[in-house]
């Protein structure tokens, strides 16, 4: 895992070549400026005892308070979760939200726990990190296998401890408890849209728009509703159980239904759809190819297969840095992960908005104002990438380096001291 924290860096320094930044810039993003690490200590059903090592990562609070996910999962650790505060940095950056980035987790396979064992484990998280965590300083989310109801049970504890109605503290909430319309579908919205935006730059206005889908879970289904919707062909989906093709077309309602009565993808038969390997899948002729489940699943070896002309991440890190410049001198368009799938954390701003002030949007208002962002940063990121001729994901980062420089210089930097 090292090495995801090494690669996110790398990346922080191919975007250094491109903008005029100064050291102490460099200097001040290649660190955390917080993380805690405890073990939370849950009474079980059984009335045993069990301890779950837990962290909080702050990475950098310049341009306001952090925001970033929680996620439950057995292979957590803390340099994965000082990697995501990372780019939740930049990625607040790219989209111009007032934010840093943070992230947290608890290394456990939350399917083990029972109902309420989960909700004793997400309350201890709370308890934990309550001093570290709040609507002014750091508001988490739901991330990998956490959710609206997980997320109303940590907002309902921090109430209880500070002793009044904080809703603003974490975002991704149920509706009733001060949740936002939109926020189911954001992240994959939000990735629909910038395609949609950038359309003609990347040659898909035409009949041939065949999309791949690696990760049906929530951002998988949703982009994958929305581009066949839209006229798009999902030619192939997969979980972690296993991957599925058709080239006539799969009905993404139908997949979903067939895979929650038989727990996965390949339950679906129907068509003409066959089981495949995960090789095979990304070796499937398409136009877009979207990675939506966790990180590396891209890398020196399978990278070559892919025969997509563009990537959408919409998950974190999906492709390393190795895999990178394969799919870059293979002429292969990546739209990052810090733009593709920051319709997320903007719809928890925008909810973190309106627990602020008390007044709620609706559902067309919150689409257009997700519209607006996307379109306006992804055409941002677009032109730089072109005019510079430099990767997008090179764009993005830069693009977000120079807001992250610019407030940072703002402080004071060695120049203005010594000047």
């Amino acid at each position: 895992m090292d090495d995801l924290l090494s690669g996110a860096l790398s990346r922080l320094d191919e975007a250094a070549k491109h903008v005029e930044v100064d050291s102490e810039v460099l200097e001040k993003l290649k660190y955390a400026k917080e993380t805690l690490s405890v073990r939370l200590s849950v009474r079980m059903d059984d009335g045993s005892r069990r301890s779950f090592p837990a962290w909080r990562c702050r990475y950098d609070d310049t341009r306001g308070p952090t925001k970033g996910g929680i996620r439950f999962h057995p292979s957590s650790n803390v340099e994965e979760v000082t990697t995501l505060a990372f780019w939740m940095t930049f990625k607040c950056a790219v989209m111009n939200l007032p934010y840093g980035g943070g992230k947290g987790a608890v290394k456990v396979d939350p399917h083990s726990l029972s109902k309420s064992e989960l909700e004793r484990l997400s309350r201890a998280y709370v308890q934990a990190f309550a001093g570290m965590i709040g609507p002014d300083r750091d508001i988490p989310a739901p991330d990998v296998y956490t959710n609206s109801m997980i997320m109303g049970w940590m907002a309902d504890e921090y109430s209880s401890i500070v002793r009044q109605p904080s809703p603003a503290v974490i975002t991704g909430k149920p509706l009733p408890l001060g949740g936002s319309l939109g926020r189911d579908d954001a992240t994959a919205r939000g990735g629909y849209y910038l395609i949609k935006h950038l359309e003609e730059d990347l040659r898909l206005s035409g009949s041939a728009r065949r999309v791949v889908i690696q990760g049906y879970g929530n951002a998988g289904f949703h982009i994958a509703r929305l581009l066949h919707a839209d006229g798009y062909r999902i030619v192939g989906l997969s979980d972690s159980r296993g991957a599925i093709v058709c080239e006539d077309g799969l009905d993404p309602q139908a997949v979903q239904t067939a895979k929650e009565r038989g727990g996965s993808v390949t339950a679906y038969t129907a068509n003409g759809a066959r089981a495949v390997t995960s090789d095979e899948l990304l070796g499937t002729d398409c136009e877009i190819l979207v990675p939506a489940a966790l990180e590396d699943q891209i890398h020196k070896g399978n990278a070559g297969l892919i025969k997509a002309r563009v990537v959408l991440e919409l998950a974190n890190g999906p492709i390393t840095p190795d895999a990178d410049r394969i799919l870059n001198e293979s002429g292969v368009i990546v739209l990052p992960d810090i733009l593709a799938n920051a319709g997320g954390v903007t719809v928890s701003y925008f909810e973190w908005v309106q627990n602020r002030q008390g007044y709620y949007w609706g559902l067309d208002e919150i689409h257009e104002r997700l519209r607006v962002i996307m379109e306006t940063e992804g055409r941002r990121v677009w032109d730089m990438g072109t005019a510079r001729r430099i990767p997008m994901r090179t764009a993005a980062y830069a693009h977000a380096l120079e807001r992250l420089s610019n407030a940072i210089a703002a402080h004071g930097t060695q120049p203005f001291f010594v000047g």
